[in-house]
C-alpha cells in the first residue's frame, strides 16, 4: 500500500454543498475525547454526521472506529468502499465513501484524519474547515503512556511527526489543556459554523 493518502475515484467537481469538519493533532491531544462529546451533543441533530473511521489496528475504547484485518481492508479499497484512505504509524485508515452522499445532503460531517489527506480533502470538498486539537509534548507523552496501546509504536516518534505544507496548515486551533467541557463546546461552536 502506498504511504500517500488517495481520495477514491474520478471526481469531476468539488463535492458539496455540506460541510467537511476535519479534526486533526499529535496523539494524546484527545481528539477521540473531544469527538465523543461533540457526538454526544449532536445525537438528536441529523444535519450533523460523525462517519466511522475504517481502521487496521485494534479499536479501543476510547475510538469510534470500524475493525478491519488488512485483507479486508485492501478489498474493500479496491471495491471503492472509501472516499479517502491513508497510512500512518504502520496502519491503515480510510473515511466511507457514504460520506460524499451525506456532504451532497448539505449536512455537516465531522471526522479524525491524518493531516497527511488536508490537501486532497481540500480539493475533493466544497466547504473543509481543519480543526487542529493540540496540547503541549509533555502531556502529549503523558496520556500516550496511560493510554499504554503497542500498536501506537514509540511514543517519542509519535511527538516528533510532523506534516509540512500550507494545505495542512489548520483552520481553528484547540489547546485541550484543563477543562475539558470548555474545548468541548469551543469545538461544538465550529461545528456549527460559528
Amino acid at each position: 500500500m502506498s504511504d500517500a493518502p488517495t481520495i477514491s475515484g474520478r471526481r469531476p467537481a468539488a463535492i458539496g454543498p455540506g460541510r467537511l469538519v476535519l479534526v486533526v493533532g499529535p496523539s494524546g491531544a484527545g481528539k477521540d475525547t473531544l469527538l465523543g462529546l461533540a457526538r454526544a451533543a449532536c445525537l438528536n441533530d441529523d444535519r450533523i454526521v460523525f462517519p466511522r473511521r475504517v481502521v487496521t489496528r485494534e479499536a479501543s475504547s476510547f475510538e469510534d472506529n470500524e475493525q478491519l484485518s488488512l485483507d479486508a481492508f485492501r478489498l474493500a479499497r479496491s471495491q471503492g468502499e472509501f472516499a479517502i484512505h491513508w497510512e500512518a504509524h504502520g496502519h491503515c485508515y480510510a473515511l466511507p465513501r457514504a460520506i460524499d452522499d451525506e456532504l451532497r445532503a448539505g449536512r455537516t460531517v465531522v471526522a479524525n484524519v491524518s493531516r497527511t489527506v488536508l490537501e486532497a480533502m481540500r480539493r475533493a470538498y466544497v466547504d473543509v474547515v481543519v480543526v487542529s486539537i493540540t496540547a503541549p509534548p509533555e502531556i502529549l507523552a503523558e496520556r500516550l503512556a496511560a493510554r499504554a496501546r503497542s500498536s501506537d509504536g514509540q511514543i517519542e516518534n509519535r511527538l516528533r511527526r510532523a506534516v509540512d505544507s500550507g494545505a495542512a496548515a489548520p483552520d481553528v486551533t484547540i489547546s485541550n489543556v484543563g477543562d475539558v467541557a470548555h474545548h468541548a463546546r469551543e469545538f461544538m461552536r465550529i461545528i456549527g459554523g460559528h
